[in-house]
C-alpha cells in the first residue's frame, strides 16, 4: 500500500522485478468514496430512521451470540490507548531504526506519518461524538458512542504498524499474511465491542470506514514525500 521497496535494494539498480512490487503497493486512490460513505454513515447514526433501527436488532443479535463475554472483553480491550499506541510505538522505533542504519534519504517519513494518523484519531473522533451526540447501547450511560474511539484506536494503530512494516518484509506470502492478521484483529475488536454491548454496529462501521480514510492520507503522503528512501 506504500509506495516503498524493499530498503535492503536501496544500493541497487532497479530490476523489472522491483518495478513490479513497487506497483503492488501503491496507494489505491479511494479518499472520494471513503468520504462518501463516511458521511453517509454519520447521517445514518444521527437520524432515527429504518437503517439506524436495523443496526440496533443486529446488535441485539451479536450480543446474544456464542462468544464468551470474556472472549469479547478481552478483543474489546485490543482497542485500548494503552494496548494498542504501544504496539504502533514499537514498530516506529524499530522501522525508524532500520531506515536510519540502513541510510535512507528521508528516513523518518513514514513514522511521522503513521504518527499523525494516530493522532488525527482523536482529533477527530471526540469532536463527531459530541456532534452526533449518538445514545449508547442498553445498560451505557449517556450519549456520543458514534463513532467508536475504540475501533478507530485499533484500526489506525494496527493498520499503521502494518503499513510500516510491509516494505521490510522480502517474502509476498508474509506481506499477505500481515495485512490478513491486521483486518482479522481489527474485526475481531468492533466485534468484541458490540458483543459486549458498549457500542453500536454502526458505531464500529463509521470508525472503519474513517480510520481507512487516516490510513489512506498516511499511505499517499509515504508515496509523496518518502519517495527518495525508494530511489535513491
Amino acid at each position: 500500500m506504500v509506495s516503498v521497496p524493499d530498503p535492503q535494494q536501496s544500493q541497487h539498480a532497479p530490476s523489472h522485478a522491483d518495478g513490479e512490487r513497487r506497483a503492488a503497493v501503491r496507494p489505491v486512490r479511494v479518499l472520494g468514496p471513503l468520504l462518501l460513505l463516511f458521511a453517509l454513515l454519520t447521517w445514518q447514526a444521527a437520524v432515527d430512521g429504518p437503517v439506524r433501527r436495523a443496526d440496533e436488532r443486529l446488535a441485539g443479535e451479536i450480543r446474544n451470540s456464542r462468544l464468551p463475554a470474556g472472549a469479547a472483553e478481552f478483543l474489546a480491550d485490543l482497542g485500548n490507548l494503552a494496548v494498542a499506541v504501544p504496539v504502533l510505538l514499537a514498530v516506529v522505533v524499530y522501522v525508524s531504526w532500520r531506515a536510519r542504519r540502513a541510510d535512507l534519504p528521508r528516513w523518518w517519513v513514514p513514522s511521522l506519518a503513521a504518527l499523525v494518523a494516530m493522532a488525527a484519531v482523536p482529533a477527530l473522533v471526540v469532536p463527531l461524538k459530541e456532534a452526533i451526540g449518538r445514545t449508547g447501547p442498553p445498560g451505557m450511560a449517556g450519549d456520543g458512542y458514534y463513532p467508536s474511539g475504540h475501533t478507530a484506536t485499533a484500526a489506525v494503530a494496527y493498520g499503521a504498524a502494518v503499513l510500516l512494516l510491509l516494505p521490510w518484509l522480502n517474502s509476498r506470502y508474509r506481506r499477505r499474511e500481515l495485512v490478513i492478521g491486521c483486518l482479522v484483529l481489527v474485526t475481531a475488536v468492533g466485534f468484541g465491542l458490540v458483543r459486549r454491548g458498549y457500542h453500536w454496529p454502526l458505531d464500529v462501521a463509521g470508525s472503519w470506514c474513517l480510520s481507512l480514510v487516516l490510513l489512506q492520507l498516511m499511505a499517499l503522503a509515504v508515496a509523496r514525500y518518502g519517495r527518495g528512501s525508494a530511489r535513491d
